[in-house]
């Protein structure tokens, strides 16, 4: 058993209203009024199962943003992910890297002093979904930092079946900032998976934000497409996405002139109306993975095309299956700068809060941005 210990954790509380006449709400129909705090909190004694972690970075995903912005037209919270936020609130989070300060009796990959990483789906190992190895998808999945606590404080508690061994990548600050952005670079290698892509194709990727230009890295480092166009509304994101693809285009410039044909649409930004307007461009045996929630409808009007040139259409979601491993190996052989993303570092859960309270600067002047919580000291 692990002594009580006290811990400062970014904490967000909403109202609960689900939208009347909406059968299943998800969250950007169920909670109204987001309100963040930073609270100083008990940790009780270590679950057998579970490890304590001294965080030194987290990284803020777009899904932590949406969870804390509501939308105008609708008075909801904009994150459409699965969700809950309990009475006493949710500890935000789910990317990151920290030390490991102790572990639970039943653990025995990790031990006290190593540097750990972290995936973010719970997966139950148990339903017929993991029992076939499919755990993006498992029926009673749960995910850090939005149904279960997660990562946004000084010391928190982690399911250990989340955690990876990084201690092997040293403590050096670039190797630091990149175990943090292990998670959404695993996130991009399975929907570069999730698409077949191979050797030679022409990639377009709309959105240049972290899980974006993660994909046009992919994409062209690691799958050998012979051509990658990244579509991108900001002008410094865009801007920032240019070294690591070949063409990087605002919107309406992509548009008025496109690539004739297109193999793979690798879907990042949450606009739906870019596909739609993209699709008539699907070369035969084309294929799109969306990755991106926004909540908004899909109406394709290109249907026959779709079926004449058998197109194929997939929801992209996870990290498992054992991207993390590929991720880490392909960091630690040179083949993907994981670091070179990180455009911001935060200090304390306190200037967390102030970002998430604003994002403006985080989305039109940044990529990645993560937050410091061990007060700098290794």
């Amino acid at each position: 058993m692990t002594a009580t210990q006290t811990t400062q954790v970014l904490v967000v509380r909403a109202e609960r209203d689900p939208a009347p006449g909406v059968a299943n709400p998800g969250p950007h129909q169920t909670y109204r009024k987001p309100a963040m705090s930073v609270e100083t909190r008990e940790l009780g004694p270590l679950d057998p199962e579970d490890i304590r972690v001294r965080m030194i970075y987290a990284g803020i995903c777009g899904t932590d943003v949406h969870l804390v912005e509501t939308n105008p037209a609708t008075g909801y919270v904009r994150c459409s992910a699965p969700a809950e936020i309990p009475p006493e609130g949710r500890v935000l989070g789910h990317e990151g890297v920290g030390r490991v300060e102790a572990v639970g009796q039943a653990v025995r990959h990790l031990k006290p002093g190593d540097l750990a990483t972290f995936e973010s789906i719970i997966v139950c190992h148990f339903c017929e979904v993991c029992r076939r190895g499919q755990f993006n998808q498992c029926l009673r999945a749960k995910l850090l930092g939005l149904e279960k606590d997660g990562l946004f404080g000084t010391v928190v508690d982690v399911p250990a079946m989340l955690a990876h061994d990084v201690t092997f990548l040293g403590e050096g600050q670039a190797a630091l900032k990149a175990a943090a952005c292990v998670e959404p670079a695993g996130v991009a290698y399975v929907a570069c998976q999730n698409t077949r892509l191979s050797a030679g194709e022409v990639v377009v990727v709309f959105g240049a934000g972290p899980i974006g230009l993660f994909s046009a890295m992919l994409a062209k480092m690691v799958f050998g497409a012979s051509r990658v166009h990244v579509v991108e509304p900001v002008p410094f994101r865009r801007e920032f996405a240019r070294p690591w693809c070949d063409r990087a285009w605002a919107v309406e410039e992509f548009f008025a002139d496109p690539p004739e044909a297109v193999d793979v649409v690798l879907e990042a930004s949450g606009a739906m109306d870019n596909l739609v307007r993209v699709f008539r461009r699907l070369a035969p045996n084309g294929r799109v993975a969306l990755l991106a929630r926004s909540g908004a409808p899909l109406v394709l009007d290109a249907v026959d095309h779709m079926i004449t040139n058998a197109i194929s259409l997939v929801g992209s979601r996870g990290h498992l299956c054992g991207a993390f491993a590929k991720i880490l190996s392909l960091y630690e052989n040179g083949r993907l700068p994981l670091d070179a993303i990180v455009t911001k570092v935060l200090e304390g859960p306190e200037n967390l809060r102030r970002m998430l309270a604003a994002p403006g600067s985080l989305l039109e002047e940044n990529c990645k941005v993560l937050v410091r919580l061990d007060g700098g000291a290794l």
